[in-house]
């Protein structure tokens, strides 16, 4: 029962992380000027992913019989609101939006790496998280060579 409920602990942890990446690329939509449609649409695919992602990890949540997490973290709370004020001085600019993605992205990269750093994770649900986190990590990368393009 002790390694039920730590792995469905994990899999939540990662839920509100894939929350966070939703409502972070969801604020960074908002973010951008008309002239980013680009970056819109990158955005609404990382969006759908993120939202796959915790359908997923919900599914394995539930099939161990434990509750499925809906919020967000609290670091990710933080984390939009600095983006909030940051955006105050910063404005909206494409490079500054790329920024706080990337930013977001690395915690998101952490919090897996952290979860399959647990041992007592079963093989078929450590298998989805490193899929996940290996997919996740082409859409840092992503993001990164967009930031690194920007003057």
């Amino acid at each position: 029962m002790k390694t039920t409920t730590a792995t469905a602990e994990v899999l939540n942890d990662l839920i509100q992380i894939n929350n966070d990446r939703i409502e972070g690329y969801e604020k960074a939509r908002q973010e951008l000027k008309d002239g980013d449609a680009d970056l819109k649409t990158l955005f609404l695919n990382m969006i759908a992913e993120s939202q796959k992602y915790k359908m997923a990890l919900a599914t394995e949540v539930s099939a161990l019989g434990e509750d499925i997490e809906t919020g967000t973290t609290n670091s990710g709370k933080i984390y939009r609101a600095w983006m909030d004020v940051k955006a105050i001085f910063t404005g909206h600019d494409r490079k500054t939006v790329l920024n706080n993605c990337e930013f977001g992205e690395d915690a998101a990269q952490n919090g897996y790496k952290m979860a399959l750093e647990e041992e007592e994770i079963p093989a078929n649900i450590r298998e989805l998280i490193s899929d996940q986190k290996a997919s996740l990590r082409t859409s840092h990368d992503e993001i990164k060579r967009l930031r690194d393009a920007q003057a």
